[in-house]
């Protein structure tokens, strides 16, 4: 028997708590007397305070500021004037015209959940593809390399990277003295210290899968290949000043202009390039393919455009869809494979592992993890668990497979699969051909004008205020790639004073003088 609300009493814009109650008072506890003391048996109270006191989950320890909205993926169909077929079955990639549904994340990388969203800083751009074959998610960042080529290096450089242990202040001096003793780092820290350290907003910005993947074909041949995503909008970046002074006005503002442009229905749009390059070592390249510190040069290795993403449509809730995603370097689907870089196969393990953590171990049931598309596993239990994920005519009493009961049956594999000959001790070593500098020299040459002054400019004023020894060892990175800004560098540092103190954001102008200013410019005031 259906129940009726009584109209009198209940509309469909009537407040309930989470039982179906309806709320009939939201403003006052239940008290003896209209001053109390309050009763323990506040069934509404309780509930409210006692979920407020849990609205929070835990935040994520890098990409913890982030904005996102949802659209959809096009596929060209093509490599050049080659069917995509020829590299990879990757149904999302097959039959030009196909669209996909996609949810996309933006972030900063370093501070937390409300920081400015002007520091310099990578950003995150994390794409979640809802293919037929299940989730893809491409996770990577504005800047097409990275710090570190290896990932047992990544705590400590994210330790040195975020706020000191104890003056939770970030410092650049412990920046510089991780940079300067991991010389790998050099290529992004010129990279970080330029305009391209502060993106003017998340539309306006590359984005980079930074690690090397593989496609896989129906014959299970296998090739590298580098994912490149170009706004279509263009792109813009802001010099430091130009970044304090939007900051002082709204510290808010790329995400205020991703939602903004949505709702004027001027969707940001993005076209996917790969770069593809034979299976292998390389050994006629100066660089190792696998190496996250480096371009794949694209004289040598061109772009080419598979597909275009549009996102057209912002979040209706930003906890339950954007601070709830979550992504991870291993979901990929079938004719998407790993490599062996270093980093990726360690961050396949972190990201979904913090994902459990953060969001539970039934993240992937929620609405905005789980594919849209069949799900059926023997997996069962766990905080949060709202379903088991059955197929319709499962027999429920088999949660295991193998089995005769009308358990779950494996999936016939479609394609070969691809199976790489590898062969080596197993050793503690770093890649051979690590070429630390020339790539940054040539980043350096190719930057405009204005765009070297400002990596000096603000190189020198953080180096400044650093030890001699860490300022000697950037000023040889500088030197070895190249001539001129290794002259510079050294010229700028020498007559450059040390009067700030390194406990600031990184590049920032002035900002230690911060609490001295605000005693000197405060209002005298009586107390109350």
């Amino acid at each position: 028997m259906t129940q009726q609300n009584d109209s009198t009493h209940e509309q469909d814009t009537t407040l309930t708590n989470r039982q179906g109650h309806p709320v009939t008072n939201n403003q006052n506890l239940r008290t003896v007397s209209n001053r109390g003391p309050a009763t323990l048996e506040n069934y509404d109270f309780l509930e409210k305070i006692s979920h407020f006191d849990r609205e929070r989950v835990p935040e994520r320890v890098v990409h913890a500021r982030g904005a996102g909205a949802h659209g959809y993926f096009e596929t060209y169909g093509v490599v050049g004037d080659e069917p995509i077929s020829k590299y990879t079955r990757a149904k999302v990639f097959q039959d030009k015209g196909k669209k996909t549904p996609v949810f996309v994340r933006f972030s900063t990388v370093i501070h937390g959940g409300h920081s400015p969203e002007t520091l310099r800083d990578p950003r995150g751009f994390a794409v979640k593809f809802y293919t037929e074959d299940g989730n893809w998610d491409l996770v990577g960042n504005n800047l097409k390399i990275f710090f570190i080529r290896d990932a047992m290096k990544f705590p400590d450089m994210i330790h040195a990277f975020k706020p000191d242990p104890i003056t939770n202040i970030q410092n650049v001096e412990r920046f510089f003295d991780f940079c300067a003793s991991s010389p790998e780092s050099f290529h992004m820290v010129t990279f970080v210290y330029s305009p391209w350290g502060i993106p003017a907003n998340y539309r306006m910005m590359q984005g980079s899968g930074v690690n090397t993947y593989k496609w896989v074909n129906q014959e299970g041949k296998g090739v590298l290949v580098k994912y490149h995503w170009e706004p279509l909008q263009g792109i813009k970046n802001l010099t430091q000043k130009e970044a304090e002074e939007i900051q002082q006005k709204n510290f808010n503002h790329a995400t205020q202009d991703l939602y903004d442009a949505i709702e004027r229905e001027e969707f940001p749009e993005w076209e996917l390039h790969v770069q593809i390059m034979e299976d292998g070592p390389h050994p006629e390249l100066d660089f190792d393919p696998l190496d996250d510190t480096k371009l794949w040069p694209n004289d040598q290795f061109p772009w080419y455009p598979v597909g275009k993403m549009v996102l057209n449509k912002n979040p209706e809730d930003y906890f339950a869809e954007v601070e709830q995603a979550t992504f991870g370097t291993g979901v990929l689907v079938d004719g998407l494979d790993f490599s062996d870089d270093k980093m990726l196969q360690g961050r396949t393990f972190s990201y979904s592992d913090t994902q459990r953590h953060r969001v539970g171990a039934n993240y992937l049931q929620l609405p905005i993890n789980a594919p849209k598309k069949r799900v059926a596993t023997n997996q069962s239990g766990g905080q949060m668990m709202y379903k088991r994920d059955l197929a319709p005519d499962q027999n429920p009493h088999i949660n295991y497979e193998p089995s005769m009961l009308n358990g779950l049956k494996e999936a016939t594999q479609d394609g070969k699969e691809y199976t790489p000959y590898v062969e080596g001790n197993l050793v503690r070593e770093s890649i051979d051909r690590q070429s630390n500098t020339k790539q940054a020299g040539e980043t350096y040459r190719n930057f405009e004008q204005w765009e070297r002054d400002e990596l000096l400019a603000n190189l020198i004023r953080d180096l400044a205020v650093c030890h001699v020894d860490i300022q000697n060892a950037m000023i040889a990175l500088a030197a070895e790639a190249d001539e001129e800004y290794g002259r510079l560098l050294k010229e700028g540092l020498h007559k450059a004073r040390k009067e700030s103190s390194p406990s600031k954001p990184l590049g920032n102008i002035g900002g230690d003088h911060a609490p001295q200013d605000a005693i000197d410019k405060g209002h005298n005031a009586e107390p109350y």
